[in-house]
């Protein structure tokens, strides 16, 4: 059964990793389009509720969809089980959370 529900949030966190790294993208190639530069865009970003949200799920999506996928070379490449493949997955999980949130909070929140 947990084999089942990772499978369905790995799935779903795709889903809505799929079309933010289109936004990104489309927003990354609009900016260098335009000559836009770091600091206009960081002007641009700051203090902006759409930017921390969309980017805060993005780097939610991405936290879970990447520890699972950990999960699963662990288990199969490297055949780690029980305490050690769960400690592996909810490690990378945080770890990757804590580094996008502080990523997001830099390009968003800080002064």
């Amino acid at each position: 059964m947990l084999d089942f529900r990772l499978y369905l949030a790995q799935r779903l966190s795709a889903m809505i990793m799929a079309p933010l790294v289109l936004l990104h993208l489309g927003v990354m190639i609009y900016a260098v389009a335009g000559g836009v530069d770091s600091a206009e865009i960081l002007s641009r970003t700051r203090g902006s509720v759409l930017w921390g949200t969309v980017y805060g799920l993005f780097v939610l999506a991405v936290s879970i969809h990447a520890a699972i996928g950990l999960r699963v070379v662990g288990y199969e490449w490297l055949r780690l089980r029980g305490r050690v493949l769960d400690g592996l997955t909810w490690l990378t999980g945080f770890c990757l959370l804590a580094l996008g949130t502080r990523a997001v909070y830099a390009v968003v929140m800080a002064p």
